[in-house]
């Protein structure tokens, strides 16, 4: 997606400002625009979370009227965890787009490839499931398959097919932090696909290690995801500058000038 590649290479960040709002609703529109406001010129992409809006009575005009506030260079991110298929899809993928006004989505792949296609617009940027932060006390993401290798090893695989063959949208990957040893396993089989990265902070994942662990040879192709760590902060706008600062350490920053 060359909006998220043209926001990358001009601010030099990588942070991705998770937008989870709570609190009571006058506290919440007050606090998501001092949010987006004092981020914006530290965001690479700004993550709303679908639930959270869809428990608020009025949610979707406030997710419109967020979005909306979002400065229109800085490409934004429903996180929906969309995993349907057929025309259900279809129509979830007319809301983020065309209701939303959404640039990309998150997906759970666990229904096959026709998870994904329905929102492979032209343009647009898909982060499948891969390898989430959780740790269920009954999980699928880590069983092992008679092919060998596990269900998230596959779903990797599987949005790298389907990156190779959707040319005109861009299919990545949401991996947690909490693993850096399965973001290394990730990096490798998927060496050139953007990962969204959850799980920093609060979660428990190693900013420096996840770093290590997935950043491409370029410097590149992961966002690093902020949100109750950002939301909670007392200022919102130094936790990101002090997130991308952080972040850049580990970094070969680019010029705006070169890809």
């Amino acid at each position: 997606m060359q909006k998220l590649l043209t926001r990358v290479q001009t601010l030099n960040s990588l942070v991705c400002v998770g937008l989870d709002p709570v609190g009571d609703d006058a506290t919440v529109i007050r606090r998501l625009h001092e949010v987006v406001t004092e981020t914006s010129e530290y965001a690479a992409a700004f993550k709303p979370n679908l639930a959270f809006f869809l428990s608020r009575e009025n949610g979707v005009a406030l997710l419109e009227k967020t979005v909306r506030r979002i400065p229109s260079e800085i490409p934004v991110i429903l996180d929906g965890k969309f995993g349907d298929i057929s025309s259900t899809a279809e129509q979830y993928a007319r809301f983020a787009y065309d209701i939303i006004g959404a640039d990309a989505v998150t997906v759970n792949p666990y229904m096959g490839d026709d998870t994904i296609r329905p929102f492979a617009r032209p343009g647009k940027m898909v982060f499948s499931l891969a390898k989430t932060s959780n740790k269920p006390q009954h999980g699928l993401q880590d069983a092992a398959m008679t092919r060998g290798g596990s269900i998230s090893d596959w779903a990797a695989r599987l949005a790298r097919l389907m990156d190779e063959e959707l040319t005109e949208a861009t299919i990545g990957l949401v991996v947690g932090a909490s693993e850096p040893d399965t973001v290394v396993k990730l990096r490798v089989a998927c060496p050139e696909q953007w990962f969204l990265v959850p799980g920093i902070g609060a979660q428990g994942g190693d900013l420096s290690a996840t770093l290590r662990a997935g950043l491409r040879t370029d410097g590149s192709g992961l966002l690093i995801n902020s949100s109750r760590g950002i939301w909670q902060a007392k200022n919102a706008g130094t936790a990101a500058r002090e997130l991308m600062e952080q972040i850049n350490q580990f970094r070969t920053v680019t010029s705006p000038n070169h890809a």
